[in-house]
């Protein structure tokens, strides 16, 4: 009898937990399913809003953008540091422009300054002057190249089975060059811009922009300038990266990572190496070094912007993944887990640690007195320096490492937007009318921009180029190779060719159905 009432009680509960599991696994279905992480209800017709001129470029229009990208390649325009610039190749780009672009340089409707000698204003002036200006930003200086680690010289501009090859391809000639291209090509046209807008070319942001960028704004702040949205470099088109996704993902960065450059620095006796101590300034610092990189910042994935964009791809995810991402509140832990284990996925999970430097030792048989490492950390948007410093010292935990901040620029605040903010519609609008079967999603920038010295003109700030990254072009950016398709540099220009009318085409409020959601 008491064998018979167990079972019916043990029967009971496993239905209950049975029941429990069901119940669960429905609620995560349903609201994978039925999840719109934008508030809004989806568009059936993801059409462009407005006509206009239609990107069609001729042959000859095609030869000659590429052309005018080559040239552009072909200057070294680096810049080392803030005071280490390659002053004549500046001049040099400078006295490129208005040859390659001079329908642009001779418009009654542009007006183009000089700023702080080698960064460059264009105010395009519109016929409705109601209508709130919008900023187009980008940079012609690039990051130093060593020839000799190229399969070709990196200021060769070279073409190679339908890639052009050189130092600046990604980052971010091909963005300057693709927004006065398509300028001028719509100046051709004959097209008279509604709305006003402004070009910024800045010169040093490979080291911060203290000259150029934040000039550009100064001049604008002081002319009373508020733009309704700015949109500068720093994010892209993702193909075959993100885990789950069989289409392109186009990512508008909303956010950006700010970062801390720190000195570590070990100061010991000097002497003759034949008797040495039990420990050396290089061995302790090589050990702190090793302490920091063995034990990463913790992971924050769902605490900032990031989450917009894991969330917003989620209809676009095959099964599994799709009830994982819909679901961040339950398996947050679990994609960390997964994100982590990739660089590229890694810098959206938490604050990342890279040595950069190391200096130590004067002579093979001298001891050396003293040893610096240089560790640069990108933050995660919600980690403050004075967090950071703090898990920096408990991780070392050595009193002889002397630890010193040498730069540090806070994250950037999320941009002012929802999914019917004006540039977001006009940006998002034009990415669907030149590449129609992507997926967009708001996301963050994981490296630093010239979209900082702006903030005073815009809460808008956005971040995005319409090129084409592989899993094995994230190498190239700063690295060895760098290059970009000579199709996709086509795509860059129609971009900025039909964004300069969709501006004008909306005004606000825009119509659901005019844009398409996820």
């Amino acid at each position: 009898m008491k064998s018979a009432k167990w079972r019916v009680k043990i029967a009971a509960i496993i239905i209950i937990l049975v029941s429990a599991f069901l119940t669960f696994l429905s609620a995560l279905l349903i609201r994978t399913y039925t999840f719109d992480p934008a508030g809004q209800p989806a568009s059936s017709s993801p059409g462009g809003a407005g006509s206009g001129l239609a990107a069609n470029f001729s042959l000859e229009e095609r030869t000659l953008l590429l052309s005018h990208l080559k040239g552009a390649l072909r200057i070294p325009t680096v810049t080392r540091s803030p005071s280490d610039w390659n002053t004549l190749a500046l001049e040099e780009f400078g006295d490129l422009l208005p040859r390659v672009f001079p329908t642009v340089f001779s418009s009654n409707l542009v007006k183009h300054e000089v700023i702080a000698n080698y960064s460059h204003l264009f105010t395009v002036r519109g016929s409705n002057d109601s209508l709130q200006p919008y900023m187009l930003i980008a940079h012609l200086d690039v990051v130093p190249a060593l020839a000799e680690d190229w399969e070709v010289p990196p200021f060769s501009a070279e073409e190679r089975n339908g890639y052009l090859y050189g130092r600046g391809a990604m980052d971010d000639k091909s963005s300057v060059m693709g927004i006065l291209q398509g300028l001028e090509f719509l100046l051709k046209r004959g097209y008279k811009p509604c709305r006003t807008f402004y070009i910024g070319i800045g010169h040093d942001e490979e080291v911060g922009g203290n000259s150029g960028a934040r000039n550009i704004a100064t001049v604008l702040q002081s002319r009373g300038v508020k733009l309704s949205f700015l949109l500068d470099e720093g994010s892209a088109i993702l193909s075959g990266i993100i885990p789950g996704l069989d289409k392109q993902a186009a990512i508008i960065a909303t956010s950006e990572k700010g970062y801390v450059t720190i000195s570590l620095s070990v100061s010991m006796a000097t002497g003759h190496s034949s008797m040495p101590a039990k420990e050396s300034s290089i061995g302790i610092l090589a050990a702190a070094v090793s302490k920091l990189e063995n034990n990463p910042m913790p992971r924050m994935l769902g605490q900032g912007p990031e989450r917009g964009l894991l969330e917003h791809l989620s209809p676009q995810l095959r099964f599994p993944l799709n009830v994982v991402m819909a679901n961040l509140w339950l398996f947050a832990p679990l994609v960390s887990r997964m994100m982590e284990n990739k660089p590229s996925t890694n810098s959206l999970v938490r604050t990342t640690t890279a040595v950069t430097e190391f200096h130590a030792g004067v002579k093979a048989n001298v001891i050396a007195p003293f040893a610096r490492a240089t560790v640069n950390f990108r933050l995660h948007p919600v980690h403050t320096m004075e967090e950071l410093l703090h898990q920096v010292q408990s991780i070392i935990s050595d009193e002889r490492v002397k630890i010193e901040v040498l730069q540090h620029h806070p994250s950037l605040p999320l941009s002012s937007y929802n999914d019917n903010s004006f540039g977001y519609q006009v940006i998002k609008g034009t990415i669907r009318d030149v590449f129609p079967a992507v997926a967009i999603a708001p996301g963050l920038c994981i490296a630093g921009t010239d979209t900082r010295h702006y903030l005073n003109l815009t809460r808008e700030l956005y971040r995005f180029t319409p090129m084409m990254v592989k899993q094995e072009d994230l190498s190239r950016i700063h690295g060895v190779n760098e290059r970009l398709s000579v199709k996709n540099y086509e795509e860059i220009v129609k971009f900025y060719f039909r964004l300069m009318q969709y501006s004008d085409f909306w005004k606000l409020p825009f119509p659901h159905s005019a844009l398409g959601d996820l």
